[in-house]
């Protein structure tokens, strides 16, 4: 499946020249995982009463032109490989059929309270492993 999230660009999005600040973009892919999760049953809510966070533990972005003030951008979420405590989403930003921003962006399970490793529960595995596209990571270094 490939999830897909409408956003525009706001003044705060931007720096004095009207260009969206670089690590806004970071945070419009967050945005993107996080409705994806919510899509498949899985809000904040829910994953913090499994004693479960997602941390970023990786990131690998390439930007290739800039957004600007008021752009309507299109952010996609696609889960590229899931692991037992991990996965990795492969995701894009477009504004109309131009490729702004792309990346891989690895997300780690962690317990709440040690922060250390943990399985990623059965249920939402199976409800992830159903969303894996064969799309393989990486392939935004072109």
């Amino acid at each position: 499946m490939e999830f897909h999230l409408p956003l525009r660009v706001y003044i705060e999005d931007t720096d004095a020249g009207g260009i969206v600040f670089y690590v806004n973009y970071l945070k419009y892919m967050e945005r993107a995982r996080t409705e994806f999760m919510r899509t498949l049953g899985f809000g904040k809510a829910a994953v913090g009463n499994n004693g479960l966070m997602f941390v970023v533990s990786e990131a690998h972005v390439k930007y290739r032109r800039s957004a600007q003030l008021d752009d309507c951008l299109d952010v996609s979420a696609n889960l590229s490989k899931l692991g037992r405590a991990g996965m990795t989403f492969y995701q894009e930003v477009y504004r109309g059929g131009e490729l702004l921003c792309d990346g891989d962006i690895r997300i780690a399970c962690v317990d709440c309270e040690t922060r250390r490793p943990k399985a990623i529960p059965d249920a939402m595995r199976a409800a992830l492993a159903a969303q894996t596209v064969s799309q393989p990571s990486g392939t935004h270094t072109d």
